[in-house]
C-alpha cells in the first residue's frame, strides 16, 4: 500500500504538470486491482477462480469509477465511454482534414467512424468484460516470473494447462445462440454480448490445450513464441482456438476429465 501511495504521488505529479491530470484515475484504479489481486492469491484458489473474481472485482471498481465520473458530468457510464471515444475520433478525422487529407476520404472516415461507434454501443458490456479479464489474466501470468525473481513465495494455482471452461458455460453458447433469432433488439443485445464473452472464454480454454501438448511434448521456448505470433497475426487461429476449447468439453483431447473422475 505503501509503494501504491508513493507511486501514485509521482505519477499525479508528473501527469499535472503534463496537463493530463485524469491520468491518475487511471492510476488508482490499477493500484486497487493489484491490492485485490493480492488479497486474492492469499486465499491460493485455483487458476480459474482467480481470474474469474479478479475480474469480477476489477469490474465493480471500475464500474463505480465510471459511475461517479458520469455523475459529475450528467452522464451515464456508456454516454461517458461513447462521447469519450467520439470526441477523440473527432479530433483524429480533423487532425487528417487540417494536414490536408482529400475531402472524399475525410467522409469516408466519419462514415466508418460511425459505423465503429455503432458497433461499439453494440458490444460494449462484452468489451468491458473482455478487458478487464484480459488485464487480470495477464497480471496473474506475469506476476509468477516476478515473483521468482524478487524470491517471493508464489501460490499454487494448479496447472493453467488443465483449465477447462466449466461445462455449464456450454449451455450459455447453445441459449445464447438460438437468442439471436428472436425479433427483440434487446434480447439480441444480451445474446450478442453473452456470446462474444464466451468465444473469448473458450479461446483461452483453447490455448490452455495447446500449452497442455507444448509441455507434454517439451516443445521448445522459440518454437513456441513463433506459434503465439503466428496465432496473433493471423486471427482466424483465434477461432480455432475457440471453437477447439468448445470441443475439447465433449472430446476431451487431455484425456483429463477421465483422469479426475477415476
Amino acid at each position: 500500500m505503501i509503494i501504491g501511495l508513493i507511486t501514485l504521488f509521482i505519477v499525479g505529479l508528473i501527469a499535472r504538470l503534463a496537463g493530463y491530470s485524469h491520468i491518475i484515475l487511471f492510476c488508482l484504479e490499477f493500484s486497487i486491482v493489484g491490492l485485490i489481486i493480492s488479497e486474492i492469491f492469499k486465499r491460493e484458489l485455483s487458476f480459474g477462480l482467480t481470474v474469474f473474481w479478479g475480474t469480477v472485482l476489477m469490474l465493480m471498481v471500475g464500474l463505480l469509477f465510471l459511475f461517479f465520473i458520469g455523475l459529475s458530468k450528467g452522464m451515464g457510464p456508456l454516454e461517458l465511454v461513447l462521447g469519450y471515444f467520439q470526441s477523440n475520433l473527432n479530433k483524429t478525422i480533423n487532425f487528417y482534414s487540417e494536414m490536408g487529407l482529400d475531402q472524399e476520404k475525410v467522409i469516408h472516415l466519419k462514415q466508418f467512424g460511425k459505423i465503429i461507434t455503432d458497433l461499439i454501443a453494440r458490444i460494449y458490456p462484452a468489451l468491458l468484460i473482455v478487458g478487464t479479464g484480459f488485464v487480470i489474466w495477464i497480471n496473474v501470468v506475469l506476476s509468477k516470473p516476478l515473483f521468482r525473481l524478487g524470491r517471493i513465495n508464489y501460490p499454487d494455482l494448479g496447472r493453467a494447462d488443465r483449465w477447462h471452461a466449466p461445462d455449464f458455460l456450454v449451455w450459455g453458447v447453445i441459449g445464447a445462440g438460438f437468442s439471436l433469432f428472436f425479433p427483440s433488439t434487446g434480447i439480441k443485445f444480451v445474446a450478442v454480448n453473452i456470446l462474444i464473452v464466451l468465444s473469448v472464454i473458450y479461446m483461452f480454454h483453447g490455448l490452455a490445450v495447446v500449452i497442455f501438448f507444448f509441455n507434454k511434448y517439451n516443445i521448445p521456448g522459440w518454437a513456441r513464441f513463433g506459434i503465439y505470433a503466428f496465432i496473433l497475426i493471423q486471427q482466424m487461429f483465434l477461432i480455432v482456438l475457440a471453437v477447439g476449447g468448445l470441443f475439447d468439453q465433449w472430446i476431451d483431447f487431455r484425456k483429463i476429465h477421465k483422469k479426475e473422475g477415476t
